[in-house]
């Protein structure tokens, strides 16, 4: 940063020599040389633009004419009256090739030598062609020159708001003449080509940056600034006005590009160096409104005058702005000085000295490297990328440190996450083993245990010697319900019943039999089918079958051993596809539900009442004397239902 500091200085004792090193006499002095007697103007008469008759005036080249006649309006004359300083065979070059170069002709023209057509832009009228910034030179044809006096027409096209006359005029060799060309389109086309080029990278680089970071709004306001700077730079590097329709039109844009420029400069400044100047900001955008408005509004006939105060006018904001930052990054502050603010308040102060020096010379239109635009495109969009790429790489190692901070955070949190995460897989397996034992519970209560119960039942009320057959289908209902346990972890991969018949036909013929040899007479009502069957819905999946098969066993097997019930009435229904109704209902002697649940006893009611939360079911138990009535309303989503 401190050689980009040395550099700027270099630079600022550098600038003016290059800046204001001006074509001597003695550039072009070789013998015989031609020799220019005078140089006049005069305005064009009547619409044929013929070379005036009269009028004329002794001027010095570079000229602007609308200086000399502020209302005239279309074009003008000059007259450049010649002679060779030796003729030949004197022993001089008087018949070497001889050559005249222009620096421009603003806006467009033709050049003449003697009465011979030398050179026409392509259109001298509206829209006209761009010549002003534009260095030309050509050989003189021998044919066309005289003996003694020749003379070089010009005819400059254009309106005062425009500034329209003629650049530097040479005569003399080829050689010569060739070479003040190319430091003059150096001067005049390249630079800005260059500027324009860092202008375009500028602009992209740094808005693509904004987008992807919008609080970085420094970098927004510098893409921004370049791209204003490369739109006010087509006015150098132009040859037409498109796809403007004329030349008043395209000076309305250059202006207001020039206005965002210097608005978008004092917004990037601002922002680089931290300033907070809100009531500043809102003066500087209603003075960039007036200023648009000015350009887009100045009626032709003074459109020079309002261009010109728009033009100091966004010069003198320009340098306020560089110098009011001089004090800003040097005044000591409470953190110390910053290396960047004074970066950059030396590049300010390298354009401020530029600007200054073109501020006081607006008329002197034809010295273009002089003027401020040629010098401040290339050293400001240049040092500014160089003190915006330091920013950025500086941000860019920050969120590399932070990014590390932050993997080695993760790590941690990581390995903390591990630990508990192993703590609480230990938990859930111990909790895991819990369940599954209280669900072995559960099944061997609601399986086995309700088979001892009907079978215990039946041998109280059989006689005292009971066959041995009766024996042996009594061990052979407690083995099936002993497999059907045991099989219990595949049953959710087993077959769906065909029917509601189908399902509960097995426990029917188990239970009936009990019930008729106990003396409960039974009815059972069953849904002959699934609804929806054929399109695979409507009917509970195996696992749920299996479920309900328990709760209905379960509150059976209560009716057997505690209701001293007559009747039993089971019915299974199904309301509509997506809803099945198991009841089953008593006409025992009934119990008190709230003292059950409050004495903590009933071991089967608890069970039932697991099964039905598993199977995200409604368990409903309602007892009175001379009427039981246990109810499983189950919702039936057979593509989303998981056992829990």
């Amino acid at each position: 940063m401190r050689r980009i500091v040395l550099w700027l200085l270099l630079l600022l004792v550098g600038l003016p020599a290059w800046a204001e090193a001006p074509d001597s006499p003695q550039d072009l002095q070789q013998e015989c040389a031609p020799r220019v007697l005078r140089t006049e103007a005069a305005p064009a008469e009547g619409p044929s633009n013929a070379r005036p008759a009269a009028g004329w005036e002794e001027v010095t080249l570079p000229d602007m004419w609308a200086r000399r006649w502020p209302h005239h309006d279309g074009s003008a004359w000059y007259r450049i009256d010649w002679e060779r300083t030796c003729a030949a065979g004197t022993g001089g070059t008087a018949s070497a090739p001889l050559a005249l170069g222009i620096d421009g002709i603003s806006v467009a023209g033709e050049v003449y030598i003697n009465d011979d057509l030398l050179w026409r832009d392509a259109s001298l009228a509206e829209p006209l062609s761009r010549s002003w910034n534009v260095p030309r030179w050509w050989l003189l044809p021998e044919s066309a020159l005289r003996e003694g006096v020749n003379t070089v027409w010009v005819r400059a096209v254009g309106m005062p708001a425009l500034s329209p006359g003629m650049g530097a005029l040479r005569l003399g060799s080829a050689t010569a003449v060739s070479e003040k060309y190319r430091q003059a389109l150096w001067r005049q086309r390249t630079v800005y080509f260059i500027n324009a080029v860092l202008c375009a990278m500028a602009s992209v680089l740094f808005l693509l940056i904004w987008v992807l970071n919008r609080q970085e709004r420094a970098y927004g306001w510098f893409g921004l600034m370049a791209l204003c700077w490369m739109a006010y730079l087509s006015t150098y590097l132009a040859y037409t006005q498109w796809p403007w329709p004329d030349s008043l039109t395209r000076s309305r844009f250059s202006l207001v590009a020039l206005v965002f420029y210097v608005l978008s400069v004092c917004m990037f400044t601002f922002r680089f160096g931290r300033q907070r100047l809100p009531r500043v900001e809102r003066v500087l955008w209603s003075l960039a409104v007036l200023g648009t408005v000015m350009a887009v509004l100045a009626p032709r006939e003074h459109a020079g005058q309002w261009f010109g105060l728009v033009w100091q006018g966004s010069m003198a904001v320009f340098l306020l702005n560089c110098l009011q930052f001089q004090w800003h990054a040097w005044r000591p502050q409470r953190q110390g000085r910053n290396l960047q603010h004074m970066t950059l308040a030396v590049c300010w102060l390298v354009f401020a000295v530029v600007a200054f020096n073109s501020f006081f010379s607006v008329f002197d239109r034809w010295q273009v490297a002089r003027d401020w635009a040629a010098l401040s495109g290339v050293l400001v969009i240049g040092l500014l990328m160089l003190l915006l790429g330091g920013r950025f790489a500086r941000q860019l190692r920050n969120v590399r440190r932070f990014n590390l901070e932050l993997r080695e955070r993760v790590e941690q949190a990581r390995a903390e996450l591990s630990q508990a995460l192993a703590r609480e897989q230990a938990q859930a397996v111990e909790h895991a083993k819990l369940q599954e034992r209280i669900q072995l519970a559960h099944d061997l209560h609601d399986g086995l245990g309700g088979s001892l119960v009907r079978s215990m039942a039946l041998v109280e009320q059989s006689p005292p010697t009971l066959p041995s057959a009766r024996v042996l289908s009594l061990l052979k209902g407690l083995r099936d319900d002993l497999n059907q346990l045991i099989d219990h972890g595949s049953s959710a991969a087993a077959l769906v019943p065909q029917t509601p018949l189908q399902w509960i036909a097995p426990l029917r013929h188990r239970i009936t039999r009990i019930l008729d040899e106990i003396g409960i007479a039974s009815e059972w009502h069953i849904a002959p089918q699934w609804l929806g069957a054929l399109e695979q819905d409507g009917r509970p999946s195996a696992l749920q079958c299996l479920l309900l098969t328990r709760m209905v066993e379960e509150a059976l097997s209560n009716v057997i051993r505690h209701s001293r019930a007559h009747h039993v009435w089971v019915k299974v229904e199904q309301p509509d596809a997506e809803q099945l109704c198991v009841r089953i209902e008593d006409d025992g002697i009934g119990f008190d539900l709230q003292d059950v649940q409050r004495a903590g006893q009933s071991v089967g009611m608890r069970s039932m009442a697991a099964r039905a939360e598993r199977l995200g079911a409604r368990f409903t138990v309602d007892s009175s004397p001379g009427a039981t009535v246990v109810l499983v309303e189950l919702r039936l989503q057979p593509s989303d239902w998981r056992p829990q």
